[in-house]
């Protein structure tokens, strides 16, 4: 039986924004009183130099935006963005629309019906027994669970899948009237905008999908949410996330690596996502990482800030296009549950 190997990546990014200008230009004014010298503080301190929006608030503020003119602007920019993302992975994999048995599409920031599912597979020229699935509201980890149905698909029926992970953070600024705590002005410093598809097939050359796997503390289930309010969506993440993530992330990893025979010093490429400084410190000290092993997740966070969904993709694709290529993979991603989910991919030429 065939692998299901991870023969293309596309990546599509809205224009760049410096985070100093974001702070001086629009965030600076944003906060106020006491809160504005601890947000300064918080975007400093953040890990991030530039990030990507589609909606730029330099440029077009939408903190006071209505939930229903947000949901309308997403989809006008996401279609764009997911096409280009898309169209970049099949070319890579050297597939066309028309050879996709199943689409999948994550995306927690935006929502419509027609999703982005049933267009793109319209204007790209998917077939019409194209199989859809919409995975929302699993936030930073969904691009794992999504890899894995992907991997399940091509595993049973022998056809190629496709993954698009695409959010847009920029549309959900929260209204400078609304209540400001330490969460908002975290995720208001971190997040970014990005799509990033990927192309799984029956073998051949790529990251073969060895295993996915994940664990849920649902004792902390409040810790980090995503609510839908009347002005976007509002973030809500706990300071207490890096102290769970001590407790799971070793015994995840070891049982994973071990079921294959594999040791941590094995693995030469870790695409942990960048929930933050803060995250990356601590799966670099429970996993006793040498001090280079989360340079790709550390520089995507600072050249892209946290994008959600698709940010291990970004890992995995700037690990692959390193020199030399890394080998082995593990992906590892956390989200609300708390969720945690990993990966278990290598590289085959």
């Amino acid at each position: 039986m065939s692998v299901p190997v991870i023969a293309g990546l596309g990546i599509a990014q809205p224009p760049s924004a410096l985070q100093d200008e974001l702070w001086e230009g629009f965030f600076a004014r944003h906060f106020s009183g006491t809160t504005r010298s601890l947000a300064q503080r918080i975007f400093a301190n953040s890990g991030v130099t530039r990030r990507q929006a589609s909606v730029n608030p330099l440029l077009e503020d939408v903190s006071d935006w209505p939930t229903e003119r947000r949901m309308r602007r997403y989809q006008v920019e996401a279609l764009p963005l997911g096409k280009e993302a898309v169209g970049r992975a099949l070319t890579a994999a050297g597939l066309g629309a028309g050879d996709i048995g199943l689409f999948i599409v994550c995306s927690c920031t935006g929502y419509a019906t027609p999703g982005l599912d049933i267009l793109l597979a319209r204007d790209l020229g998917m077939a019409a027994d194209t199989q859809r699935m919409f995975i929302g509201h699993m936030g930073c980890y969904a691009a794992l669970p999504g890899l894995g149905a992907a991997s399940d698909f091509v595993t049973a029926r022998g056809r190629p899948a496709l993954l698009l992970c695409a959010e847009l953070t920029s549309l959900h600024i929260q209204p400078s009237s609304a209540r400001v705590d330490t969460q908002q002005i975290v995720s208001h410093a971190l997040f970014s905008d990005a799509a990033v598809a990927a192309v799984v097939v029956p073998g051949g050359r790529g990251y073969a999908l060895r295993e996915v796997t994940a664990v849920t503390d649902t004792s902390t289930a409040d810790h980090m949410t995503w609510d839908v309010t009347d002005a976007g969506f509002r973030m809500g993440l706990s300071p207490k996330v890096p102290q769970v993530l001590s407790r799971h992330v070793r015994g995840l990893i070891d049982d994973l690596l071990a079921r294959h025979g594999v040791s941590s010093s094995e693995v030469d490429g870790w695409a942990v996502h960048p929930g933050g400084p803060r995250i990356l410190n601590v799966v670099e000290r429970e996993l006793a990482l040498p001090p280079q092993g989360l340079a790709a997740s550390r520089a995507t966070l600072d050249e892209h800030g946290n994008c959600s969904s698709p940010t291990v993709l970004l890992i995995l694709d700037r690990l692959g296009r390193s020199t030399p290529a890394a080998r082995r993979v593990v992906m590892l991603a956390f989200g609300p549950g708390l969720t945690l989910y990993a990966a278990l991919l290598d590289r085959q030429d």
